[in-house]
């Protein structure tokens, strides 16, 4: 309190950064909000991508467990020699509440990579259900990476508002307090001072009325 200085015009810039605090809050704690709803929508669509991921999991390693079975491994394996790597990947990046969150885009083959002529039956299906797993795990990265980056923004945002209501704006009352108390004070010295001078001026006229004047003494002794 010592570094503030007592003045009006001190005052009146403390209240206005009070109202600044305040209004601060108050959209922080909507943005808050609003970034939780969110992360609870994303929450459903994550565990639903999660599940689907597993279970494409699940098929595709199932059916390549088959193809080497029946097809041979020999098989199986110089039949992914001939699959070439996926492209067309892009990486976007989104803005959710001011946080950079980036989001792949990956176009995969609309049909079969393999030749269904001269590729045996179980190697082509195990071809289609690891197309459905590496869209699936896309679709997993991209969801939870957003929930991620959402929780990162929840928590900055209520560190934030924390800040705000534990430690600056109670600063900031103390500040006006501390100026409203000296401005009080001086208010009731001037006060006071004022009245002694008045006091003093009331009872100099007092006296200086109950003295006989001398210039009608005189006249009266002639």
């Amino acid at each position: 309190m010592s570094q503030v200085s007592p003045t009006r015009m001190n005052l009146l810039q403390r209240r206005g950064q009070m109202r600044l605090a305040q209004k601060g809050v108050d959209l922080l704690k909507k943005k808050r909000d609003a970034l939780v709803a969110e992360f609870f929508g994303l929450v459903k669509e994550a565990l639903e991508a999660r599940k689907a991921l597993n279970q494409a999991a699940q098929e595709a390693y199932g059916a390549l467990l088959l193809a080497q079975a029946f097809d041979g491994p020999e098989s199986v394996a110089g039949a992914a020699l001939g699959v070439p790597p996926v492209e067309g990947v892009e990486a976007e990046v989104e803005n959710v509440w001011g946080s950079k969150v980036p989001r792949l885009r990956v176009r995969f083959p609309d049909g079969l990579v393999l030749s269904p002529v001269g590729t045996p039956a179980y190697t082509l299906e195990a071809q289609r259900a690891f197309l459905r797993y590496a869209e699936a795990l896309v679709r997993v990265a991209n969801t939870e990476t957003r929930l991620k980056k959402l929780g990162e923004e929840i928590k900055k945002t209520t560190r934030r508002v924390n800040a705000l209501e534990q430690v600056v704006i109670p600063g900031i009352r103390g500040q006006i307090r501390f100026i409203q108390q000296v401005l009080e004070q001086r208010e009731r010295e001037d006060t006071f001072r004022l009245k002694r001078i008045k006091g003093k001026i009331e009872a100099r006229e007092a006296e200086e009325g109950g003295r006989p004047n001398p210039a009608l003494e005189i006249g009266a002794g002639l």
